[in-house]
């Protein structure tokens, strides 16, 4: 019990901004700047992609004005031949329009793994 209340405590204490989340997910905007870029950079072309096996998740959102949102995505393209491309974005969005500004993308080179 006392172990639950000190992460009941902790989550408490996490900054509000953390846990802020846009009015409405916003992810078409981010995954699509993502697919020009690394077609930009010679990456990954949209012809080779099996767009069924796309995955988004949000993975934070941060209130920066009074209707502006900063929201990060970990978007995962997969290729046909199963090669599989990961992204981080980051991008600003309100409840009327998602594309309030440039899309920074980062390519994941490596994920270092628990063993």
């Amino acid at each position: 019990m006392k172990a639950l209340a000190i992460c009941a405590t902790l989550l408490l204490a996490t900054p509000v901004l953390s846990l802020a989340a846009s009015p409405e997910q916003c992810v078409s905007w981010p995954r699509n700047i993502a697919l020009v870029k690394l077609k930009n950079a010679g990456i990954t072309d949209p012809t080779k992609l099996d767009e069924s096996k796309t995955r988004a998740v949000r993975i934070a959102s941060q209130k920066v004005g009074k209707d502006l949102y900063r929201d990060v995505y970990d978007i995962t393209f997969y290729e046909q031949s199963g090669r599989a491309i990961e992204v981080i974005t980051s991008s600003e969005a309100s409840s009327a329009e998602c594309s309030m500004g440039s899309v920074d993308v980062y390519v994941v080179s490596r994920k270092l793994a628990d063993n």
